[in-house]
C-alpha cells in the first residue's frame, strides 16, 4: 500500500496533464513528475545505499522540486522527515539525530545554516537543484517499492510538554485515510484543480499533497515561496478553482490586503492550526463569500479531527449560525471524538473535558518513545491534550488546551524550550513564558523574567538558539513568579495577570 502508487498511476494514465507550476507556470506534467521520482528512488537505494525503511529528510522552503524529492523518498520505500524550514539549525540537528535520517535534502542557502548541526548519522546532505542533485536523476527508475499500510511513510516532528520534538509515526495507511477525508468532507478534488503551496509544504500545506496527487489536481508554487497576499491573488485568477490551505492570520491578511481579487476564481481556502476569532471568520466571509472551510486536527491525526464546512459556515439562514461559526465543527467520517473526564469516560453534550479520538487516522506512536507513546494512545484513545464540549447537534467549541502550548500565526510554540535558552543567561534566576492574546497573531510569546539581565541580551540569547518566530516579543521583569505550595509556577494565575496589565496600559 505504498502511497508512492498513486503518482506512478497518474504517470501512467495522465501523463500529460499538468502536475506542478511555479507561479503561472507550469514545470511538470504527470508523466515527468513520476519518473522523476522514480529515478531519484533508483538513486537513493543504488548510490545512497539506503534501505528499505530508512529515513530521508527534507529541509527546504516551499519548491516544485518538493514534490519529486518526497515522491522518490516514498518510491524507494523509505520513510520522510519533513521539517520546517524556519527552525533554528540546532533545532534542526537534533530531529536529523533523533530520526536517525541517513540523508537529507536541503534548500539552497540552508545547507550553511544545517551542516554544522548535521549528526554523525547523516551520511548525504544534498543541496536541492544542485549538480550533485540534478545527477541522481540520472538513475535507472525502479518499481515502487513494496510497503504495509501500517509501514511508516512520514515522521511528523511535533512537541510536547517537555520541550523536546517527538515525531509522531504516519503511516501509508494514515495518509492513505487523511487525503481521502479531505476529498470527501473537505474540499472535493476534480482533475485539474489547484492547490496553491503558500503555507509550509512541511507540514499544513504539505498533508495535501497526496489528495491532489490521486485527483491528478495541480499544485501550485508561489515564485516568491512565501505568503505574499498580492501574489495568492494573482495566482487564483491564473488558476480558476484554486484551493490553499492557510493559518488564520494568513486569512486575517488577505482579508485586510489591498489587492484586487475576484473569490469566483476560489474553490476554498481551508483555515487550521488555531481556532479564528468569530469577528474574522464574519469579515473573510463577507469578502471571500462561501468558500472558507475550517479543520481541527494536530499532528498526531493530521488535519483529521473535526471539520466545520464551507455549508456549515456559509449557511447564514440557519437560526444557530454563529454559534457554529465559533465551533470547530463536527468529527470526521472516519474518526471517533468523544469529551472524556479523566477516566476517558464520555461526557454529556455541555460538559467540558479532554477531546480525544480514535480511527485509522491516528498516528502509530512516538518514534523511539514508547512511553510518550503509550501516555498519549492510553485506552486505544489519542489524548489530544485540548479541552472542549460538544454541543447537543454533535459540533465541538474548543475550550482551552491543557498543555502550555502558544498558538502564534498558526505556529506552535512550546513554553519551556525557550525557558531553557533564557535560563542560560547567568542574571535570570526564574522565567516562565506564557501567550498574550493578540488580533493579528491569535497569541504572541511573552517571557515573565526574574532578574536584571537586559532584553537586548536575552533577544541575542534565543536568535542562536532557537526559530527568530519563538522568540519572546515582550519581556516582562517581575520580583516572583506566582507558584503554589508545591513550588510550581502557575501559569494560569501569571495569565491572569499578564491580561490585567494589558488593560490597565490600553
Amino acid at each position: 500500500m505504498n502511497i508512492a502508487l498513486w503518482l506512478e498511476r497518474a504517470g501512467k494514465s495522465h501523463p500529460n496533464r499538468p502536475a506542478a507550476a511555479l507561479g503561472e507556470r507550469v514545470l511538470l506534467d504527470y508523466g515527468a513528475l513520476a519518473i522523476r521520482a522514480a529515478r531519484l528512488a533508483g538513486a537513493l537505494r543504488t548510490r545512497c545505499k539506503l534501505d528499505r525503511g530508512d529515513r530521508v529528510a527534507i529541509v527546504a522552503k516551499n519548491c516544485v522540486a518538493y514534490l519529486e524529492a518526497l515522491y522518490g523518498i516514498w518510491h524507494a520505500g523509505l520513510a520522510g522527515v519533513l521539517v520546517n524550514a524556519k527552525l533554528h539549525g540546532a533545532e534542526v540537528g537534533y530531529i536529523l539525530e533523533h530520526s536517525g535520517a541517513r540523508a537529507c535534502f536541503v534548500s539552497a542557502g540552508l545547507d550553511a545554516d544545517v551542516a554544522p548541526f548535521a549528526p554523525k548519522s547523516l551520511e548525504h546532505l544534498i543541496v536541492i537543484g544542485s549538480p550533485d542533485y540534478e545527477r541522481l536523476f540520472a538513475a535507472d527508475a525502479i518499481a515502487a517499492v513494496p510497503r504495509a499500510a501500517d509501514d511508516l511513510a512520514w515522521l511528523f516532528y511535533t512537541s510536547g510538554t517537555t520541550g523536546r520534538p517527538k515525531g509522531a509515526m504516519l503511516t501509508h495507511r494514515v495518509l492513505s485515510v487523511m487525503s481521502h477525508a479531505y476529498a470527501a468532507e473537505v474540499d472535493p478534488i476534480a482533475p485539474g484543480d489547484a492547490i496553491v503551496h503558500a503555507a509550509p509544504m512541511s507540514h499544513g500545506s504539505g498533508l495535501y499533497i497526496m489528495a491532489y496527487i490521486a485527483r491528478l489536481g495541480i499544485h501550485v508554487v508561489p515564485e516568491s515561496g512565501a505568503f505574499e497576499p498580492a501574489e495568492v491573488f494573482r495566482l487564483f485568477d491564473r488558476w480558476p478553482r484554486a484551493s490553499m490551505f492557510a493559518a488564520p492570520t494568513m486569512v486575517k491578511r488577505l482579508v485586510e490586503a489591498g489587492s484586487e481579487c475576484d473569490p469566483t476564481n476560489i474553490r476554498t481556502i481551508v483555515w487550521g492550526g488555531a481556532p479564528m476569532y468569530v469577528e474574522d471568520a464574519l469579515h473573510a466571509l463577507d469578502r471571500f463569500g462561501p468558500r472558507l472551510a475550517q479543520i481541527y486536527g494536530q499532528g498526531e491525526s493530521p488535519m483529521t479531527i473535526t471539520i466545520l464546512s464551507k455549508e456549515d459556515i456559509g449557511e447564514r439562514a440557519h437560526p444557530r449560525w454563529q454559534a457554529r461559526l465559533a465551533s470547530a465543527g463536527r468529527p470526521f467520517a472516519c474518526v471517533e471524538v468523544i469529551v472524556a473526564d479523566s477516566d476517558d469516560r464520555a461526557l454529556p453534550p455541555g460538559e467540558t473535558g479532554e477531546i480525544l479520538c480514535r480511527g485509522d487516522v491516528v498516528m502509530s506512536g512516538y518514534w523511539q518513545d514508547p512511553q510518550a507513546s503509550a501516555a498519549t494512545l492510553r485506552n486505544g484513545w489519542l489524548h489530544t491534550g485540548d479541552l472542549g464540549a460538544f454541543d447537543a447537534d454533535g459540533y465541538l467549541t474548543l475550550k482551552d488546551r491543557s498543555k502550555d502550548v502558544i498558538i502564534s500565526g498558526g505556529s506552535n510554540i512550546y513554553p519551556r524550550e525557550i525557558e531553557e535558552v533564557l535560563l542560560r543567561h547567568p542574571r535570570v534566576s526564574e522565567v516562565s513564558v506564557i501567550g498574550r492574546a493578540d488580533r493579528e497573531w491569535g497569541e504572541v510569546v511573552v517571557a515573565y523574567v526574574v532578574g536584571d539581565a537586559p532584553a537586548g541580551e536575552l533577544n541575542r540569547l534565543c536568535l542562536d538558539a532557537i526559530a527568530r518566530f519563538k522568540r519572546p516579543k515582550d519581556y516582562v521583569f517581575i520580583d516572583a513568579l506566582p507558584k503554589n505550595n508545591y513550588g510550581k509556577i502557575l501559569k494560569t494565575e501569571l495569565r491572569a495577570m499578564d491580561a490585567k496589565r494589558m488593560q490597565g496600559n490600553g
